[in-house]
């Protein structure tokens, strides 16, 4: 298994090796940022990426927003693309040394980046992250992916288990409005801590 480090990560960006980014907010997370009314929560996109989400969240009036990433690279692309975005709110770093509060983050491909033997500290973590009534929402693949490197895939039965006992799931379940690409291989899920 390579080392997914940040070496790893700026790699990929700097040869162009993105195949997880699609250019844009995938349609389930801007459908749910649509239909939230309070611009006022403090919000966490880990793993972000080049962060179309916090683009979009930005635009729509959003700006309790940290974005957070192992690579400087896909942070300064979202500060070239949006301007006036804090830098504060711009954090390069590990997510399992990462210290906040927040009432909702974002899973969108960080799940499946992280190495699998790391899904119980993830949990851990996203609990320790979350308020209490906040919220873990977004994507996970539901197919088998690889072994050896990421995007790491699983199921439901593999990711149930993971959460039942930190975790209120409220859904789970096929994404019903995924991108055609990822069409019948995504989980929308949204969990609450217990």
């Amino acid at each position: 298994m390579v080392e997914l480090n940040e070496k790893f990560w700026s790699d990929r960006y700097n040869e162009g090796n993105t195949g997880w980014d699609i250019g844009y907010v995938s349609t389930p997370i801007k459908e749910y940022i649509d239909q939230l009314e309070d611009k006022e929560i403090k919000i966490l996109i880990p793993g972000a990426g080049n962060a179309y989400e916090a683009e979009y969240l930005w635009q729509n009036g959003f700006k309790h927003v940290d974005v957070l990433d192992l690579s400087r690279i896909p942070l300064e692309s979202l500060g070239n693309r949006v301007s006036d975005w804090p830098a504060n709110q711009l954090i390069e770093g590990d997510f399992f040394k990462h210290t906040g509060s927040y009432d909702l983050i974002f899973e969108q491909t960080f799940f499946c980046a992280l190495d699998p033997k790391l899904r119980g500290n993830y949990v851990a973590k996203m609990k320790e992250l979350l308020k209490g009534g906040g919220k873990l929402v977004g994507l996970m693949f539901k197919i088998p992916l690889f072994d050896d490197r990421p995007p790491f895939g699983g199921s439901e039965k593999d990711y149930l288990p993971l959460f039942e006992n930190d975790f209120h799931i409220m859904k789970m379940e096929e994404a019903y409005n995924s991108i055609e690409p990822r069409a019948g291989s995504e989980l929308w899920v949204s969990m609450t801590p217990i």
